[in-house]
C-alpha cells in the first residue's frame, strides 16, 4: 500500500472540497480545480479531512497499479488544495547579454538572440510579472493555482533557450546552479 495515499489531507479554512461521481473539486480563494479519480480508488470527505483508500471490490485494475493510483490522486488532489489556498509561484531569470522580456498581459515577448522575437500567449489561469532593470538579468515571475499547468509553461519558456554548460547561458530558474564545463583544453598535444 502506498505511503502517500494513507496519509488524509487537512482542508485549511476558506476551501470547499465536494466530492460528485468521481470527481473531486476543490475551490479557495486563489480559483477552482477539479481531478477525475479512478473508479479503483474511493474518497471520502470526514473530519475536515480528505481520505483515499484502495476499492478493493473493483477487479478490472491490478493490485500494482491500483497501489501507484493511491499515491497518485493523494498527491494530485493535494497539490490541488495547497494551489486553490496558497497558490504556486516559480520565477525564471534571463541569462545571456541581449536577452530580454516584456509582457502585455498574458502575451509574452521573447528577444533570445534569435532573427526574431518569440511570442507565447500563457493561459488565462496564470499571472505573469516581468522585471528588467540596469545590470540585472530579465525576470519572470510566473503565479497559478494549477501546480501542472504552471510546470508546463515554465517547461515551455525554458525550451526556448535551455541553459547551457559552457558559458552558463539561457532562461533559468532563480537559483538555479548550472554545472559548467570548462571548454576546449588549452595547450592539449
Amino acid at each position: 500500500m502506498s505511503r502517500i495515499g494513507k496519509l488524509p489531507i487537512n482542508i485549511p479554512a476558506g476551501v470547499t472540497v465536494t466530492l460528485k461521481d468521481n470527481v473531486v473539486s476543490v475551490k479557495g480563494p486563489k480559483g477552482e480545480l477539479s481531478q477525475a479519480i479512478d473508479p479503483s480508488i474511493s474518497v471520502s470527505i470526514e473530519n475536515n479531512e480528505i481520505v483515499f483508500s484502495i476499492n478493493e471490490e473493483n477487479e478490472s485494475v491490478e493490485q500494482k497499479q491500483k497501489q501507484a493510483y493511491h499515491g497518485l490522486y493523494r498527491s494530485l488532489v493535494n497539490n490541488m488544495v495547497v494551489g486553490v489556498s496558497e497558490g504556486y509561484k516559480k520565477e525564471l531569470e534571463l541569462v545571456g547579454v541581449g536577452y530580454r522580456v516584456s509582457n502585455q498581459g498574458n502575451l509574452m515577448e521573447f528577444s533570445l538572440g534569435y532573427t526574431h522575437s518569440i511570442f507565447i500567449q500563457l493561459p488565462k489561469e496564470i499571472k505573469v510579472e516581468t522585471k528588467s532593470e540596469r545590470n540585472k538579468n530579465p525576470y519572470i515571475c510566473l503565479e497559478s493555482c494549477d501546480k501542472q499547468l504552471l510546470g508546463m509553461v515554465c517547461a515551455k519558456i525554458r525550451s526556448f533557450r535551455k541553459p547551457e554548460p559552457y558559458k552558463g547561458k539561457g532562461i533559468l530558474f532563480v537559483g538555479e546552479q548550472i554545472r559548467r564545463k570548462s571548454g576546449k583544453s588549452a595547450g592539449a598535444k
